[in-house]
């Protein structure tokens, strides 16, 4: 018998340790920058996916934007649409996330903050209010390939992670400062 009184603390011990070793740093730590600047070394992964998406990879699609019919309807965080914000749908990012949209066929980018969901079309990685999609130069052809990189990744132990796209090469200190700031207190209310 105390074998097995030995043999369940170190099970527990077992099953914890990963939890415990998988804890996200703080954004302004050395190694989140770190891990943010190997996930933009990353290829990016395929729109196609519907699961949730919490690593920070980059993400490749087409990028469209919103109908006029969609203004001031609600949105999947419980705000209300606005044409003239910097806000975008996903299907896969959480709510709260900040990330860097580029166009890939002009290479114009905006920030953005994912509030709703979908895109419900096929290849389509987000949908951006009409005044993102007038900084992507997007207006006249509706839909063009992009790449989203996520800046700041609401974790749901409440924690925020730094993504591909607070990469030094890709994003200043300043916009990630931004974007971590804005990320934590939407997941914390503050």
């Amino acid at each position: 018998m105390p074998s097995r009184k030995i043999a369940l603390p170190i099970g527990l011990m077992l099953v914890a340790a990963p939890a415990v070793l998988a804890q996200t740093p703080p954004p302004d730590s050395p190694a989140a920058k770190e891990e943010a600047e190997r996930l933009a070394q990353l290829p990016p992964v395929s729109a196609k996916s519907t699961h949730a998406d919490l690593s920070g990879r980059k993400q490749v699609g087409r990028v469209s934007y919103y109908a006029q019919r969609f203004d001031n309807r609600k949105m999947a965080d419980g705000n209300r649409f606005n044409p003239n914000s910097d806000i975008a749908a996903s299907r896969t990012l959480p709510l709260g996330t900040t990330a860097k949209v580029t166009n890939v066929q002009n290479g114009k980018s905006a920030t953005v903050k994912i509030q709703d969901r979908g895109p419900y079309v096929g290849g389509r990685v987000v949908d951006v209010t009409p005044k993102v999609a007038d900084q992507l130069d997007i207006r006249k052809q509706g839909v063009t390939n992009a790449v989203v990189a996520p800046i700041a990744v609401p974790q749901p132990d409440g924690a925020v992670k730094l993504g591909a796209g607070a990469a030094p090469s890709e994003t200043s200190p300043e916009e990630v400062d931004k974007a971590t700031r804005e990320t934590v207190a939407a997941a914390t209310g503050r």
